[in-house]
C-alpha cells in the first residue's frame, strides 16, 4: 500500500512515521508513506498556499490550485487509477473515523490524504476532488497532519504482513462486534497487593475465553 499525505509540514509526517511498526513496514516494502509538500505545487514565487476567505471572517483558507495540482501529479506520475485509490480530506466536518472504515480503506492500493491547515480548505477540494471527508472526532485541531497519521496507523495495521503477529488483530478493540478489548495482565501476579485474576493463570482456556468475553462486554457497556 502507498499512502500519500499532502501537507504544509512534511517533516511532521516523516518524523512520526520513522518509528516502530510503520518504520518496519516501510523497511519491508509492505507500506510506503510519502509526504507531499503542498507548497511545491504553487505557481507564484512566494509559494502562497493560503488566502483570506471570501466574504470575510477569521483565519486563512488553503487555496484549491496547489492541492488539485498535487493530486493530479500523484495520479499521473504513479499511474494510479481512481478505482484503486481513495482521496480523503481530513476535516472536522467529515464522517467520524472508525474501525469499519479502516478495514475498508485497508483494501485500497493507494490512499491520498489531504491534511488541511489554518481555517480550512477551499470547499471545491471537498466537493470536486476528495472522494470522502473524514474526521477523527468532534473537536478542532490546528491541522490535519495528526488526523492523517491516525488514519495511516489504524489502516496500516490491517494491511497483510505489516504486523509481525497478525493473530493479535483478532482480539483487538472493535475488531469483534465493536467490542472493546478485554483487560490484559502480565507478571508479576501480585504487585503492591494488586493481583491479576486467578482465572488467567489457571490454564483453562475455555474459562479464560469466557472471562475475556464477559470483561470485554463490561468495558464496552461502561464506554457507551
Amino acid at each position: 500500500m502507498r499512502v500519500f499525505i499532502l501537507t504544509l509540514f512534511p517533516q511532521i509526517i516523516a518524523q512520526a512515521t520513522s518509528f516502530s511498526i510503520l518504520k518496519r513496514a516501510q523497511e519491508k516494502s509492505v507500506l510506503e508513506i510519502i509526504p507531499i509538500n503542498i507548497r511545491d505545487f504553487t505557481k507564484d514565487r512566494h509559494k502562497i498556499t493560503d488566502l483570506p476567505p471570501y466574504g470575510g471572517g477569521a483565519g486563512m483558507v488553503l487555496k484549491p490550485e496547489p492541492i488539485f495540482l498535487a493530486v493530479e501529479h500523484i495520479l499521473k506520475s504513479c499511474k494510479i487509477t481512481k478505482e484503486n485509490c481513495e482521496i480523503i480530506l481530513l476535516s472536522a466536518g467529515g464522517k467520524v473515523f472508525n474501525q469499519e472504515m479502516a478495514q475498508s480503506l485497508a483494501l485500497k492500493k493507494n490512499l491520498i490524504l489531504i491534511a488541511g491547515h489554518y481555517e480550512g480548505v477551499d470547499e471545491r477540494v471537498a466537493q470536486n476532488l476528495a472522494t470522502q471527508e473524514i474526521s477523527i472526532g468532534n473537536y478542532v485541531l490546528s491541522g490535519g497532519e495528526y488526523p492523517a497519521l491516525v488514519l495511516t496507523d489504524a489502516i496500516a495495521r490491517l494491511v497483510p504482513n505489516v504486523l509481525e503477529n497478525e493473530s493479535s488483530l483478532k482480539s483487538e478493540s472493535f475488531q469483534n462486534k465493536n467490542l472493546v478489548e478485554y483487560p490484559q495482565y502480565t507478571r508479576p501476579q501480585d504487585y503492591k497487593g494488586l493481583k491479576a485474576p486467578k482465572v488467567l493463570l489457571s490454564g483453562n482456556h475455555k474459562e479464560i475465553e469466557q472471562w475475556r468475553k464477559r470483561e470485554s462486554e463490561k468495558k464496552t457497556a461502561v464506554r457507551e
